[in-house]
């Protein structure tokens, strides 16, 4: 590439990072398309998206599949957990709703499934269960600032929890509902794997295939020891960091069900 061509992409990329900052282009914002900037500009496209893809990879912009390029926060490597995006792994049982309300921002949960179902093999071995045995399946969406920012989908033995399902979960919270019937979770054990995102994770959170993803499996007991949650969350890379604080002494007993040294292949959790 030529001095004038690395030049002028950087120029542009900095005079639309200064548009960013003095609030021009607010977060959230939908900023004009690359073909329109390249025209105000007087430019390429190949040298917009350029200039575009810094401020994408930086985190200051992010494209929608279906909306186009907006403004967003970055996440940086030392996220404050109480600032957007930053959440902390040994932050007990609160729900991810409080923490992110609590630091400022709006949150709302839409069920998309609630039901009561027979437990796939790989369901019923995580919550040490028979297959067959009915399970409580639960499964919602949670956007963060109007941002589609988790996928999440739960199972619960059925029998602990009789009229679980007689809640709205876009008011109630999982471990709420839980306390509620009389069987909280006590402990939790927590998987976590980074992927990418195909083309149904890509479409629930509104994101380009193949951008990163947090996978997280959970796996809650009760106060007797019971297996009582298995949880799969899929968070989305780009504005989110987790934070984990690790002892230097053994920790306690969080003992995954007995089949589970493996991870749980993910067409055993498919959508019904």
């Amino acid at each position: 590439m030529n001095t004038t061509m690395g030049t002028l992409y950087r120029n542009i990329k900095d005079d639309l990072f200064a548009k960013i900052s003095d609030g021009t282009y607010s977060e959230g914002d939908l900023i004009p398309s690359e073909t329109d900037l390249a025209k105000q500009y007087g430019v390429s496209r190949p040298t917009m998206r350029q200039a575009l893809q810094i401020l994408v990879d930086e985190g200051y912009l992010e494209r929608r599949r279906r909306r186009g390029t907006i403004v967003t926060k970055p996440t940086s490597p030392d996220a404050d957990p109480k600032k957007p995006g930053g959440y902390q792994a040994d932050s007990g049982l609160q729900s991810f709703e409080e923490e992110l309300r609590r630091a400022g921002h709006s949150v709302r949960t839409m069920p998309i499934l609630a039901k009561i179902e027979e437990a796939s093999e790989g369901i019923a071995r995580a919550l040490e269960l028979a297959a067959g045995d009915p399970v409580i399946k639960l499964v919602r969406l949670r956007y963060v600032d109007e941002i589609p920012h988790v996928f999440m989908e739960h199972y619960l033995p059925s029998e602990l929890y009789p009229g679980f399902l007689n809640a709205d979960f876009s008011q109630v919270g999982l471990y709420q509902r839980m306390s509620d019937l009389g069987r909280p979770v006590r402990t939790i054990t927590r998987r976590l794997e980074v992927m990418k995102a195909d083309a149904s994770s890509a479409t629930l959170l509104d994101l380009p295939i193949g951008d990163p993803l947090f996978h997280f499996q959970t796996f809650g007991r009760a106060q007797d020891n019971r297996m009582v949650e298995y949880s799969i969350s899929t968070y989305r890379g780009r504005n989110n960091s987790f934070e984990f604080t690790v002892g230097a002494e053994e920790p306690s007993a969080l003992v995954l069900p007995s089949d589970m040294i493996d991870p749980i292949d993910p067409a055993a959790a498919e959508q019904s």
